[in-house]
């Protein structure tokens, strides 16, 4: 049986780019609150099980948590390239079992099954690394919460049909580590999904899941944007206004909800507002979930909340992919995903998870190269920052692992977590040539960009 450390190595695929003109920075105040930002998204009250608690992440929005607060998740079936895992809903069976996987399944292509997976001899089962959320032997359905009953006869909540689990990532109440609610391409495997309440908003009215917060889209996907030229609760977009812009209008039976009231632009014509601002959609915006309208002076996207900015020294740069952010070096930031192709779909993306995959991908296996073609974004000592989401964490150079009290450990920035990085081969500020490096344009096992915004070209161009 071969190893797959060396099939990674055989199909590691180096996609690269070139940067183009001489790149500017971008406001961060475009992306992320101050650390004085209070902005909280609301939610629709329902019944919990005893022992939840409902908590408002950073990045995540309000999601459910048990008593000691850690995040609840789900891991909704999802298709791969060669078939599907995870757990099926309504079915009463949980996916995540006690038992180590060994070998490979063979679901996420190059890869056959029945390979070894790597470092078997610390490899955890999937309920190690997703504890399932335990149920009282009494406990009865409530709402959308129910219980079933795992192989080992022990009972688990699950909520809207799926199993629920919690993360050895998440350390803290407010920690969401171990999933998220960004949906990756297929090539990123089937993640596991934070699971909260339903947000408090019209029926006209969704929040997608972005980089730094939660944006609001109408009902087909498009943006919502305010305009600093409106008086609070009152639109003064008329005329050629209207040229490019569309008021939000609201149904005559609809009645205000939480942070949403109804404004009238004339008889007979209503507009939803949020936070006592009018809300509009842009007629020039080409695709969905579009930033371009903020480009336009007094125009901004609406979030229900933003994460905080990153920290001191990190700028946002124009670059040939859109806007990246970049390091106190003024170099673009990278981050590293990688999931397993196993029936548990496990990360290893993590410093604590195996580091068999990304020495392959950046180094051929060698811990030094791997350090020098993607060398880490070095913390400044006595770093701090507001945001949860980043951390300064000691790193072994040599194993890729974290660590504690060794003399020679770096200490280096993480992001959810999970180190980042810069790419040996930009050049100056804007460069983004490490993006898309390794399999499956770095989506299943490499690096890529930290990617706010692809469409926005500005001095790149």
């Amino acid at each position: 049986m071969q190893r797959l450390g060396r099939m990674v190595l055989a199909s590691a695929v180096l996609a690269l780019g070139v940067g183009i003109g001489a790149p500017a920075s971008a406001d961060l105040a475009l992306y992320w609150q101050d650390k004085s930002s209070t902005e909280k998204e609301d939610y629709l009250k329902a019944p919990m099980p005893p022992g939840v608690q409902v908590i408002v992440a950073e990045l995540e929005g309000p999601v459910f948590a048990d008593a000691a607060g850690r995040t609840l998740y789900s891991w909704p079936l999802s298709n791969l390239r060669n078939g599907d895992t995870g757990d099926r809903q309504n079915s009463g069976i949980s996916s995540c079992g006690s038992k180590v996987t060994r070998v490979t399944s063979g679901l996420m292509s190059p890869y056959p099954a029945g390979l070894l997976l790597p470092d078997l001899d610390t490899r955890k089962s999937c309920e190690q690394v997703w504890p399932p959320f335990a149920a009282p032997a009494d406990a009865a359905p409530v709402g959308k919460w129910s219980v079933l009953t795992r192989e080992d006869g022990t009972k688990q909540w699950a909520y809207d049909g799926y199993p629920l689990y919690t993360s050895i990532l998440d350390q803290r109440p407010g920690d969401v580590f171990g999933g998220t609610k960004l949906k990756p391409a297929n090539d990123g495997g089937v993640v596991r999904v934070p699971v909260g309440p339903i947000t408090n908003a019209p029926p006209e009215v969704a929040v997608v899941e972005v980089t730094t917060g939660r944006m609001l889209v109408d009902h087909r996907g498009y943006s919502l944007y305010t305009w600093e030229g409106d008086e609070p609760g009152k639109s003064k977009c008329f005329g050629s206004c209207l040229d490019n812009w569309s008021p939000v209008t609201a149904p005559r039976a609809a009645q205000p909800r939480g942070d949403w009231t109804i404004i009238e632009r004339s008889p007979g014509v209503v507009q939803w507002a949020y936070k006592n601002r009018p809300v509009y959609t842009s007629l020039r915006d080409p695709t969905t979930r579009s930033r371009r309208g903020s480009d336009n002076p007094g125009w901004r996207n609406l979030y229900t909340q933003r994460a905080l900015t990153p920290p001191e020294g990190f700028t946002v740069q124009d670059a040939r992919i859109g806007h990246v952010l970049a390091g106190p070096s003024g170099m673009s930031v990278y981050v590293y995903s990688c999931r397993d192709d196993a029936f548990d779909q496990l990360g290893c993306d993590d410093p604590d998870s195996t580091q068999a995959y990304r020495m392959a991908i950046c180094g051929a296996g060698d811990a030094k190269r791997c350090t020098e073609t993607f060398p880490y974004v070095i913390a400044s000592p006595g770093a701090q920052t507001a945001s949860a989401l980043w951390s300064v964490i000691a790193i072994d150079p040599n194993t890729g692992h974290r660590v504690t009290g060794q003399a020679d450990a770096l200490n280096v920035w993480a992001y959810r977590g999970r180190p980042v990085y810069y790419f040996s081969d930009d050049r100056k500020p804007g460069d983004t040539n490490g993006d898309a490096w390794g399999e499956f344009n770095g989506r299943r096992n490499g690096y890529k960009a930290f990617w706010l915004r692809d469409d926005f070209r500005g001095n790149a161009e």
